[in-house]
């Protein structure tokens, strides 16, 4: 079975509570004692997982990365669903998706897994040849979300979309100086809200085969926002609608 690196106190604690058996060890700061740190080797301890104590600078190397704060764990990769028809016929409630185009940075799309668990999205769909893999630093960003959010690459975005459309899943994306903006249209129904790079956009055979395309209004000095900051605006656009709905 494929294995991979965690790290972060959230990501680490996530998958302790949701998926033990997946943990194979667990590395832990030999300077760190504190609070946290104890809750964390009790939770782990009371799992039968092993601690083993190390040097940060072991942690360091375990995790590609400094800012691992002073967890590691090796675990294995979660088995969750990558395909599209499955999570829309396992949908209980009308399908939302947050599709990401030309997301490159592991960051932000951590940011925006976490903010797609947060608003109940089903998934979040990204190309393979212009997106960022979901690595440790994207899952430490996640805060967790990586291990409860399907992340699902897919070869020609555009088909995709298509496909969604096939479904009656309405593809909304956002674009500067769009006709309408985000509170002008209803989010209600079956959803695929569509965001581009920052700066960049959607590419172009994106934007031309999206239903619609809507603004984010803008009412101070800068004219754009980070991707996970949009995704969050409309994605809770979106929930906010369906439950006033409801």
């Amino acid at each position: 079975m494929q294995k991979r690196v965690l790290y972060g106190f959230h990501a680490v604690t996530a998958r302790l509570r949701t998926q033990p058996r997946s943990i194979h060890e667990l590395y832990v700061d030999s300077l760190r004692d504190d609070g946290r740190m104890h809750e964390l080797v009790k939770l782990a301890e009371r799992e039968e997982i092993k601690v083993l104590t190390v040097p940060a600078s072991r942690l360091a190397g375990l995790a590609g990365a400094s800012q691992h704060q002073g967890v590691v764990a090796l675990v294995s990769a979660l088995e969750l669903s990558h395909s599209i028809d499955d999570i829309l016929d396992a949908a209980t409630s009308p399908p939302l998706l947050l599709v990401l185009d030309g997301i490159t940075d592991p960051h932000n799309l951590g940011a925006c897994l976490r903010v797609a668990d947060g608003a109940g999205a089903q998934a979040v769909i990204a190309p393979k040849d212009r997106a960022c893999g979901l690595n440790a630093t994207a899952a430490k960003v996640a805060s967790g979300a990586a291990e409860t959010i399907p992340y699902v690459t897919v070869t020609n975005l555009a088909r995709t979309l298509r496909e969604l459309k096939e479904r009656d899943i309405r593809v909304v994306g956002t674009a500067d100086g769009a006709e309408r903006s985000l509170f002008q249209v209803g989010l209600t129904g079956p959803l695929a809200l569509v965001l581009g790079a920052e700066g960049e956009g959607l590419r172009r055979l994106t934007r031309e085969t999206c239903d619609e395309l809507i603004a984010i209004p803008m009412a101070g000095a800068v004219s754009s926002l980070n991707v996970s900051v949009a995704s969050a605006v409309c994605l809770f656009e979106a929930v906010r609608q369906r439950r006033a709905q409801a």
